[in-house]
């Protein structure tokens, strides 16, 4: 069973960085979509950041693109969010997915699609004031 263990979050002035993490067990990740995606109240989720684990290949939402950084441990096991030059608009529940379908979200959409994800964790809030 996969669990997903995201930590991280908080409070943090605009101009300011975070570094959130997911925790990965339960598979063996090869050729898989690892993301982040974001939730404010009142709005749909957004995909944020994705890694396919195949290559170590990173993609990016516009909105973040250049602030924000993926990346994974040495182990594989972790996934980071490191997140630069934060706005008010960043604050959200963060949340941690993977798809555990061979190569599919990656071949689907790079890794954007949420519906291709199979497996999610229970989210870590950022909260960025200005």
């Amino acid at each position: 069973q996969v669990q997903l263990v995201e930590s991280g979050g908080g409070s943090v002035q605009a101009g300011g960085s975070l570094r959130l993490s997911c925790a990965a067990s339960g598979y063996s990740f090869s050729r898989n979509c690892m993301g982040w995606f974001r939730q404010a109240p009142g709005k749909e989720r957004e995909w944020v950041a994705a890694v396919y684990t195949g290559d170590d290949l990173t993609y990016y939402a516009d909105s973040v693109k250049g602030r924000f950084t993926i990346s994974r441990d040495g182990a594989k096991t972790t996934v980071y969010l490191q997140m630069n030059s934060l706005k008010a608009e960043d604050t959200a529940m963060y949340y941690c997915a993977t798809d555990r379908i061979y190569e599919r979200g990656w071949v689907r959409g790079r890794c954007r699609g949420a519906d291709d994800y199979t497996d999610w964790g229970q989210g870590t809030q950022v909260t960025v004031s200005s």
